[in-house]
This record gives C-alpha cells, structure tokens and sequence, in this order.
C-alpha cells in the first residue's frame, strides 16, 4: 500500500508539472531522489515516462473536438485543417523523435541527474523572463493555431528537441519559449505544446514498454496504473488553470519559480 501511495504523489507530480513549464521529469527525478519507490530500475525507468500517458489522455478529452479530423455525421467526413494541423505537428516532432530514438538510451545515463536538472531549471528560468520582458510591449503575429506555418511548427519542433536532450529543461517550457519568440500569442503557444505531447509521449511511452516488455507483476501494473489515473485527474485542473491564467498573465511567475527550484537542488544535493 505504501509504494500504492507513492505512485498517486508521482501521479500528483506529473499532472502538474507536465503542463506548467516547470519540468515534469525533473520534478520527477528529483522527487524520486527523495522517495524513491521499491521497484526495480527497469521498471522506473519505464514508469517514469508511461505514466505521462494519463496526462496526455487528459490532452485527447479536453480538446477533441480541434484534434479529431472525421465528422461522420457530416457531409465533409475529413476536416483538412485538422489533418492539416496533424501534418504540423508531426513535423515538429522529427526533430526529437529522431534524437530519442537513435541516443534516448545514451541521453538517459549521462543526463539525467540533478546536476544538469537544476542548471536547466535555472538557466531556462531566466529566458523566461527576459523573453517576456522583451515581448512586453510587442503585438503577437500569429493569434490563432489555424496561423502556424509548416515553418514556424519545425521551429518550435527544434527547441522541444532541447528538452528531449537536458532533463529540467521542460518540453512545455522550451517549445512555450522558442513559440514566443517567434511571435506566437501565448494561448496558441501553450495549446500547440499541448498537441505537440500527444505524439511525442505516445511514441516514448510504446518505446518503454516495449522495451520493457509487457510483462508486469501484480503490485507494478498496480502502481503503473494508479500514477496514470491520478495524472489525468489532475491534469484536467490543470490544463483549465492554466490557460486562464495566460489570459491575463506571463510566464514570468514560472521563470521564477524554476529559478529558485533550481537553486534549492543545487544547496540540498549539493550538501
């Protein structure tokens, strides 16, 4: 029961970092440092990415009607915009998709570890805030997803890449920052990121379990499944709060709040 608990505090931790850009797997790193859960690494390993599949299935529910391109109850069966949209969003994932595939094992040995977690906390804190403060006074060009060039989405792909390569460095946070600088509104910046997960945490998550192999004993199927169940629940709350709050605010709180996240590790690890 007690590794149950741990799993709903893991699923707790992922559907709110997943979405916030503050680094949903550093948060997790960091937090299996400090209660870690008796499993064997193989099988961390794996729940340490499947269970942002509850976070992404949170993604699928709350914006179905803007990703899912058939409409058989309509004379237009397919909505090519969508489709279009779908054909964005592939393409901003090649970039670390690639990178995953051919050094995610390489990545996962030598990067990931509080070290470069809380430099990545800190330094993408600190472009936060200074590209907010520039872009303070400046009109967004494009305002609505529809507006997303095929060249503008390989962009934003390539700063998701940097995620994929530094832990800490938050996929939400880095495509969220390379989108505004390049003029993006911070709405449509925060719901591409969000369609951007979808193809990207599926593909890790099959990756994992497929390496893993499918084979679960009772108690990790159970931990598995309760840390994806909670993530969803919270993600829900989450992804409703947050694209309130850009409404009316920046990025800036987060920027902060990396930073001085970051420079906590650095003085709790580093002693």
């Amino acid at each position: 029961m007690l590794e149950i608990l741990k799993a709903a505090i893991y699923g707790i931790v992922e559907g709110i970092t997943e979405w916030l850009p503050v680094s949903s797997t550093g948060h997790m790193i960091l937090l299996e440092k400090i209660m870690p859960m008796k499993v064997s690494q193989e099988f961390w390993n794996m729940f340490l990415v499947v269970v942002q599949l509850g976070a992404i299935l949170a993604v699928v529910l709350m914006f179905w009607k803007k990703i899912f391109p058939f409409h058989f109850d309509r004379k237009e069966v397919v909505d090519w915009n969508i489709m279009e949209l779908w054909g964005k969003i592939l393409v901003a994932c090649i970039p670390a998709g690639v990178v995953g595939v051919v050094f995610g094992d390489w990545l996962d040995e030598h990067l990931y570890n509080f070290w470069v977690v809380a430099v990545m906390l800190i330094a993408v804190g600190i472009i936060f805030i200074i590209v907010e403060n520039k872009n303070k006074h400046t009109k967004p060009v494009i305002c609505r997803t529809r507006d997303i060039t095929w060249q503008v989405a390989f962009i934003i792909g390539l700063f998701q890449l940097l995620a994929a390569v530094f832990p800490g460095t938050s996929r939400s946070g880095a495509t969220i920052i390379g989108a505004l600088m390049i003029g993006v509104s911070r709405t449509v910046a925060a719901e591409f990121t969000f369609y951007l997960a979808i193809p990207v945490m599926f593909g890790a998550s099959l990756l994992k379990l497929l390496k893993f192999g499918f084979v679960f004993t009772g108690q990790e199927l159970a931990i598995l499944l309760v840390g994806m169940a909670i993530s969803f629940f919270v993600s829900v709350v989450v992804i409703r709060f947050l694209m309130g709050y850009i409404r009316k605010h920046d990025f800036k709180i987060f920027g902060w709040y990396r930073i001085f996240l970051g420079a906590l590790v650095l003085i709790y690890f580093g002693l």
